[in-house]
């Protein structure tokens, strides 16, 4: 009888065990809990070790992770009448998961035929070059409709992508050819506007050099005319320098010439003796000039006193007969005249002076004073009578 009621015990101690490991539950990070005691809502559990009463309570677990749906192709027909494959891509994630089990009885066939409903919707709206360029917006758009319309499932949509978009291939063709038609376009264009601003930048290259080389040029010329204008400066002034030089050695030259036969005492007879071998050395030559003295008068009495001379005719003796005295003839003093005279007149002064200097006697030595004294004016002696 013992070994009946122990084995009675133990009968007992096995079942309660089992009853107690049926109500023991655990719940995931990423889960909820929703339990249901004798098929009513009883409360949400947060994740952990729960134990709820075996045959009585239910643990319903939701998923709260961020979930994909895949939904598939479908035939759309855009705004300009082409008809397209488009599929797209909802992500989702669980905020309530009492409304999403109590809510919806298929959330994932629900969620797929409502995006692909709104999909049509939203793409029948546009063009297909819109469709193509303007993803972005249809994104916004469906997943605008789906979250309010998932709301009271107790889920929130995340994001819809929108996979592909495939037109029928006699479009795509055409599409190809658009496109190879706009490359060339922008290609022909691209070459053109290269050329042209290669054209442009040539010409302003051209110009620029013109311009540069008429800048030169011009420099050249006036830095030419001002080194030839200072060059026949310098000459002039070195050709006035010269004369000058030159008139001034002649006047020093004169007045000594002058001076030394002022002071031996030469009669004037023998300078008009060498005055005509000078005129007949000028003379004797290839020129086809002829040098006639300025002072006719002079020239001509010089001749008469020079004939009275070899007729034995002295003007200063006694015996000759006397004549009418003829007024004196003031000259200027050679310095000047030779200074105040062109270069011709310098010339011939410079003859007379040499003529004058070879007729003049030799003298005796003496010492020259320091600073001759320069002869004033002073009249020829009057020429012998004819």
């Amino acid at each position: 009888m013992a070994a009946g009621l122990f084995g009675v015990l133990l009968l007992i101690l096995v079942l309660l065990f089992v009853y107690v490991a049926a109500g023991v539950r655990i719940v995931h990070p990423y889960q909820r809990g929703v339990i249901e005691r004798l098929g009513k809502f009883k409360e949400t559990v947060d994740p952990g070790l729960r134990l709820i009463y075996p045959f009585v309570d239910k643990m319903r677990k939701v998923d709260m992770r961020e979930q994909v749906i895949d939904v598939p192709p479908q035939e759309v027909i855009t705004q300009d009448n082409v008809t397209a494959a488009v599929d797209a891509v909802v992500y989702f994630e669980p905020t309530d998961p009492q409304r999403l089990l109590y809510n919806v009885s298929n959330f994932m066939l629900a969620v797929t035929k409502l995006a692909q409903t709104n999909l049509r919707n939203v793409i029948g709206e546009m063009s297909l070059d819109e469709a193509f360029t303007s993803r972005e917006r249809v994104n916004g758009t469906l997943r605008q409709i789906l979250d309010d319309a998932t709301d009271k499932w107790g889920v929130r949509v995340v994001r819809v992508e929108i996979q592909r978009i495939d037109p029928p291939q006699d479009v795509m063709n055409a599409m190809h050819e658009q496109m190879k038609a706009e490359r060339t376009r922008r290609a022909v264009v691209t070459e053109a506007e290269g050329a042209r601003e290669a054209a442009v930048t040539r010409a302003e290259g051209e110009k620029t050099a013109a311009i540069l080389t008429a800048e030169g040029a011009k420099q050249r010329d006036i830095l030419t005319a001002e080194g030839e204008a200072l060059a026949t400066r310098t000459r002039a002034e070195a050709e006035q320098f010269r004369q000058e030089v030159v008139a001034e050695g002649e006047a020093r030259a004169i007045e000594f010439v002058h001076g030394a036969i002022q002071d031996s005492g030469t009669d004037d007879r023998v300078i008009a003796i060498k005055y005509l071998e000078a005129l007949q050395g000028v003379a004797d030559g290839r020129a086809t000039k002829i040098f006639v003295p300025a002072d006719m008068s002079a020239a001509m009495g010089a001749i008469g006193g020079i004939a009275e001379l070899f007729n034995g005719d002295d003007p200063d003796s006694d015996s000759a007969a006397p004549r009418k005295a003829r007024p004196a003839r003031r000259t200027p003093a050679p310095a000047a005249a030779t200074k105040a005279a062109p270069a011709s007149t310098r010339k011939s002064a410079s003859d007379r002076a040499a003529a004058t200097d070879a007729m003049t006697p030799p003298a005796a030595p003496r010492q020259a004073p320091a600073t001759p004294p320069r002869p004033g004016p002073s009249a020829p002696p009057a020429p012998p009578g004819r």
